[in-house]
């Protein structure tokens, strides 16, 4: 199976949707912030992100946007993991590029679709 990138600058929600991707059969690697997310996917290559919106130095939306603009980064599909889950929160993802997103608090059954939707 494939590698998905995991981006929260909470230890607590890196590991939970690490557990996730284990169960799915697919390998987590992990970032703390926008910068770090942008440096680790030209690294690693993963079949999905999900990002944090709300972290130090580089928020989620700037780094989805530069992800998605990057020729390098632009196909992975981005799902922003946010507990700002407003229509206008999820409007903005999608303007920046994000494929999906997913509201704070999540249930293990959620990130299961989303995994199966996008890397199968």
């Amino acid at each position: 199976m494939g590698t998905i990138l995991i981006v929260d600058d909470v230890q607590t929600d890196r590991e939970l949707i690490g557990r996730v991707v284990q169960q799915t059969g697919h390998k987590p690697e992990y970032a703390t912030d926008g910068s770090e997310a942008l440096s680790r996917a030209k690294e690693v290559r993963p079949q999905l992100i999900f990002l944090d919106v709300v972290m130090p130095s580089m928020n989620g939306f700037h780094a989805c946007r530069k992800l998605k603009t990057d020729p390098d980064t632009s196909t992975i599909p981005v799902v922003l993991v946010t507990s700002k889950g407003g229509d206008s929160d999820r409007f903005w993802g999608q303007k920046q590029g994000a494929d999906d997103h997913v509201a704070k608090p999540f249930t293990p059954e959620t990130l299961h679709a989303i995994i199966k939707r996008y890397v199968g």
